[in-house]
């Protein structure tokens, strides 16, 4: 994921909207039925699974803290944290998987989209706000965490994360007459 080129701001916005729409459309015509069905590839109901969707774009927000800090610290050191964190892949799926159960006892579709939206709209406003040296600071992930993480990732990359995780999990829905929506 990591580009030296400068970031394409407005690309990161469109792709943040059509994420928003696209997250508002399937909670606004999913049925009871279609939110509790199994979803392909997981072991999460569809809500679940839009709760984790959603937490894709929550998670940023501490990930630009990271990043901000461990930018600004050798990279040695972020490439021992990462390790660490990789070391602990195990408890991390767990609480991964356990965290969507959870939350949609919390979160109905209702409080997800408002919640979606707020949370877009500050990453955007966020990311209007960096400079492009702040973009270009980085740090190692853990990379066993995500498979969408890479060993080095810009803050440019992760306000680009969040929909591409979104992307990724959007295809493993099965709303509407149970096949996999696109």
């Amino acid at each position: 994921m990591t580009n030296d080129d400068p970031m394409d701001r407005q690309a990161v916005h469109d792709d943040y909207e059509r994420a928003r729409q696209t997250f508002r459309q399937l909670l606004d015509t999913a049925s009871k039925d279609d939110l509790a069905r199994p979803t392909r590839g997981t072991k999460w109901t569809n809500e679940q699974l839009l709760w984790h969707m959603l937490f894709g774009y929550m998670v940023v927000r501490a990930l630009l803290i990271l990043v901000r800090t461990f930018g600004r610290l050798p990279r040695r050191v972020s490439k021992v944290f990462a390790r660490v964190l990789d070391a602990a892949t195990v408890p991390f799926d767990l609480v991964n998987y356990l965290g969507p159960c959870g939350a949609v006892k919390v979160y109905g579709p209702r409080r997800m989209a408002a919640t979606f939206d707020r949370v877009t709209r500050t990453l955007e406003r966020r990311l209007a706000e960096e400079s492009e040296a702040g973009l270009a600071r980085g740090m190692h992930y853990p990379v066993r965490w995500d498979p969408f993480f890479q060993d080095y990732m810009t803050l440019a990359d992760i306000y680009r994360y969040p929909t591409r995780h979104f992307d990724f999990h959007h295809r493993q829905l099965t709303l509407g007459d149970g096949k996999a929506f696109s």
